[in-house]
């Protein structure tokens, strides 16, 4: 009897537990990116969402940092070198930048416990979580991928240490979609911890008025001044 009674309560509080962890964890209502596809594949983790996560960060970098002027394509690699050089140096205004999507995303990442360690005062990044894990074991530039074991294995993990590296390799983020779920991770969402997000909104298309004419340049007139 004694036995079934402590059974019974623990299947009690395992399912109390289980239901409070799943009220607890949020889900995300639109998916914007998801004909892009799957480029990272962390099977212990919620694969559609940390994708998700992923485009939508390099969708906000491109446009706050990827254009050369007002004409100029997007360009990724700028994007990724001025936002990693302006996070590094602590010259990132998050709420400028963060559209309404990504906040969302970042709202439903949020309640993803496990990828989280608000007690540690150099990162909001869990470095013993499985993200993590899998980010370190796929990684494909090796340098990095070295650099970034090291400092796990050794738990000297920050990105006080890993930054230059990173800083001076940031082109590897382009081909390297681990390293770039690493960066976002690091510098983006878990920077968002400490942003009010209450007031992100669409940023404006600027408008083009196709019926301003633009000022005429003076020509030289080669009669003025004479009398004829």
């Amino acid at each position: 009897m004694n036995l079934k009674f402590k059974l019974f309560a623990f299947l009690l509080v395992f399912t109390l537990f289980s239901c409070k962890k799943e009220a607890e964890e949020k889900t995300l209502d639109e998916y914007k990116y998801t004909e892009k596809g799957i480029v990272l594949n962390c099977d212990k983790f919620d694969l559609k969402l940390l994708n998700e996560a992923l485009f939508s960060f390099e969708n906000d970098i491109l446009e706050a940092y990827g254009k050369n002027g007002q004409t100029g394509a997007p360009n990724l690699t700028r994007a990724y070198s001025q936002f990693i050089r302006n996070a590094m140096y602590g010259r990132m205004n998050y709420a400028d930048i963060v559209s309404p999507h990504t906040a969302k995303v970042f709202e439903v990442l949020k309640s993803k416990q496990e990828l989280w360690d608000l007690n540690n005062a150099n990162t909001k990044l869990n470095y013993n979580s499985s993200v993590m894990a899998c980010i370190a074991n796929n990684m494909i530039d090796r340098s990095l991928k070295t650099t970034l074991n090291a400092l796990l294995e050794t738990n000297s993990m920050s990105p006080k240490l890993f930054g230059p590296a990173l800083q001076s390799n940031y082109g590897a983020a382009i081909r390297d979609k681990y390293l770039s779920a690493y960066v976002a991770l690091e510098f983006y969402y878990g920077k968002l911890f400490d942003v009010d997000l209450s007031q992100v909104a669409e940023k404006p298309e600027p408008k083009v008025d196709f019926n301003k004419i633009p000022p005429q340049t003076p020509q030289n007139n080669p009669h003025a001044g004479h009398n004829h």
